[in-house]
C-alpha cells in the first residue's frame, strides 16, 4: 500500500487503511521508512504495532494549512470535574480506545506542529480550587488564551497519543516533540511499558490516569509548562478508578526552554510557566485525585531545572503506599518534596476529604532550592497526612530568609489548587510539618548558601514525630 512519505500529501488516510488491514489479518506490524508522514487522526486497532524506522517522521498536520480535520472529540456527555483535554480521546494524532495488544516503537519520531495546547477547562461549578492562586492576578483574556472555548476545538487536534481502556500496550523507543496539551494520555489501561522515549513539549509529557499495572522507564520529559511524568485519577471514565501498581524509574524530567532538550543547546531563557510559577517538568501524584492511588514506586530518576517531587491529594482519594527513592534535583523550582492532602473536592456533591498516608521518601539530593520552599509535608487540622518517612534527605538551599519571613503564618487555604507557593514564603527554610501524624525523619542534611533568618525546622500540630541524625 502506497503511503505519501514527501511530508506534502496527507498520509493518514494509507496509514488506516495498513493498520486496518493488519487487524482484520490477526495483527501485524506497519512499518513506516525513512521519510515524512503528514497526518491527520491515526487509529490503533489491536494486535497492531506501528513501527517508525529511524528517520522516519510522523508530523502532526495543521487544519488551516493542510485542508483536513482531527477525529472529532467522542461525545461522553457533560464532563464537569476535568478539562476539555483528559476528556477525551479521539481528537488525537493516534488514538486507541477499547483495544489490546497495540505498540508504537521505533527509532523514529512524531513532529505536534499541528496540534493545539490549549483546550476549555472543567465546568465544574465550584472554582475556588480550579486554578493554581498563582494565577489569581491574571485578567480573564489572560486566561481565555490557555482555555479555548469548546466550539474552537472541532477539527483540532490536542494530544500526540491518546488512549482509553486499551490493554497490553507498549511505546518503545520514539521521540514526540511537541505533544499539544499532552504528549501521551493513557486513561483506564492496564499493563502499559513506556520506555526510551524522548519528550520535548509545551505542556504535559506523560499522564497516566486510573491505570494499572504499568512501567516508566529511561524516559527523558522536557516540559517547561507543565508536569512531565504524572500519575493522577480523574473522573474522566464516568466513574472512580485506582491508580496502582505503577512503577516509574530511571526517568530524567526538566523545565528547559522548550524544544532544547532535543536539540542538546538546554536553553535556560524562559523562568515562568504559564501558572505564573517558575518552570514545572516534574514528577506528581495528583492534581486530579477522585479514585484511589497505592503501590507506586519512584526510583533513580533525576530533576534538573524543574518543581520538585509533589504527592498530592485533594478530591476525596486514598493515596497510599507510595516509595519514593534515589533521587536526584539540581536547581529546583519549587519545594523539593510536597505532600499535601487538602480539600479541593472537585467532584460530585458528597466528596469527602481523602487519605494521604505510608509514604517513603528516601536517598533523596537535591541543590539550588529558593528559599520560599522547603520540604513541606502539609494536611488539614482534622484530616492529617499519616505515616510519613523521610529519610537520607541531602537539601542545599539558596538562603535569605529574613526576620518578616520568620514571623509568617501560612495561611491553611483548604479548598486551593495545590503548588507549594499557595503557603506563600514558609517561615522554615529546611523542613515544613503541619497538620501530619507519625512522621519518621532520619538522617536529613540540609545547608543554606545565604545567611537566612528563619528556623531551618518547624513543626504544627505533628504527632508521632520521630527524629534521628539531623545536621543543619
Amino acid at each position: 500500500m502506497l503511503v505519501s512519505s514527501d511530508g506534502q500529501a496527507l498520509a493518514h488516510h494509507a496509514i488506516n487503511e495498513a493498520i486496518a488491514h493488519a487487524h482484520a489479518q490477526g495483527g501485524g506490524v506497519v512499518e513506516l521508512p525513512a521519510g515524512r508522514y503528514l497526518c491527520f487522526s491515526i487509529r490503533m486497532l489491536s494486535g497492531v504495532r506501528l513501527h517508525l524506522a529511524a528517520g522516519a517522521v510522523i508530523e502532526a498536520a495543521d487544519p488551516v494549512l493542510h485542508g483536513g480535520a482531527y477525529d472529532l472529540p467522542e461525545d461522553n456527555g457533560e464532563q464537569l470535574y476535568q478539562d476539555f483535554g483528559h476528556s477525551h480521546w479521539c481528537n488525537s494524532l493516534i488514538w486507541a480506545i477499547g483495544q489490546s495488544d497495540i505498540a508504537i516503537t521505533g527509532q523514529g519520531r512524531i513532529e505536534g506542529k499541528g496540534l493545539t495546547r490549549n483546550g476549555p477547562g472543567s465546568r465544574w461549578r465550584a472554582q475556588a480550587g480550579e486554578r493554581p492562586l498563582s494565577m489569581a492576578a491574571m485578567s480573564e483574556e489572560e486566561v481565555a488564551a490557555l482555555e479555548t472555548g469548546h466550539a474552537a476545538m472541532q477539527g483540532l487536534g490536542n494530544k500526540a497519543i491518546g488512549l482509553r481502556e486499551c490493554r497490553n500496550v507498549e511505546i518503545l523507543g520514539i521521540t514526540i516533540a511537541g505533544g499539544g496539551h499532552f504528549a501521551i494520555l493513557a486513561t483506564g489501561c492496564c499493563g502499559i511499558v513506556l520506555r526510551d522515549l524522548a519528550i520535548d513539549t509545551e505542556r504535559d509529557g506523560i499522564d497516566l490516569d486510573c491505570v494499572s499495572d504499568c512501567l516508566v522507564e529511561h524516559c527523558r520529559v522536557n516540559s517547561p509548562n507543565d508536569d512531565a511524568i504524572v500519575v493522577k485519577t480523574s473522573l474522566a471514565l464516568g466513574r472512580k478508578v485506582a491508580s496502582e501498581d505503577i512503577t516509574i524509574r530511571h526517568c530524567s524530567v526538566s523545565g528547559y526552554d522548550l524544544g532544547t532538550m532535543l536539540d542538546g543547546t538546554f536553553g535556560r531563557q524562559q523562568e515562568l510557566a504559564p501558572d505564573r510559577d517558575k518552570v514545572t517538568g516534574r514528577i506528581k501524584i495528583g492534581t486530579e485525585t477522585n479514585g484511589d492511588i497505592r503501590r507506586v514506586l519512584i526510583e533513580d530518576c533525576h530533576f534538573e531545572r524543574s518543581r520538585g517531587l509533589a504527592i498530592e491529594c485533594v478530591d476525596g482519594a486514598c493515596v497510599e503506599q507510595i516509595t519514593a527513592r534515589r533521587l536526584t534535583m539540581r536547581e529546583v523550582t519549587s519545594a523539593p518534596i510536597f505532600l499535601r492532602l487538602g480539600a479541593r473536592l472537585r467532584g460530585p456533591e458528597g466528596t469527602a476529604i481523602g487519605q494521604l498516608r505510608h509514604v517513603s521518601v528516601a536517598q533523596v539530593e537535591a541543590s539550588g532550592i529558593g528559599h520560599e520552599f522547603p520540604a513541606m509535608v502539609v494536611g488539614l487540622p482534622d484530616h492529617r497526612v499519616e505515616h510519613v518517612e523521610l529519610r537520607d534527605l541531602h537539601l542545599a538551599y539558596a538562603g535569605g530568609g529574613t526576620p518578616e519571613d520568620a514571623a509568617l503564618d501560612p495561611p491553611l487555604v483548604p479548598s486551593a489548587y495545590p503548588e507549594p507557593s499557595m503557603f506563600g514564603v514558609v517561615p522554615a527554610w529546611a523542613l515544613w510539618l503541619r497538620d501530619v501524624r507519625d512522621v519518621v525523619v532520619d538522617n536529613l542534611v540540609a545547608t543554606v548558601e545565604a545567611e537566612d533568618a528563619r528556623p531551618a525546622m518547624l513543626f504544627h500540630h505533628v504527632d508521632g514525630l520521630k527524629m534521628t541524625r539531623i545536621g543543619l
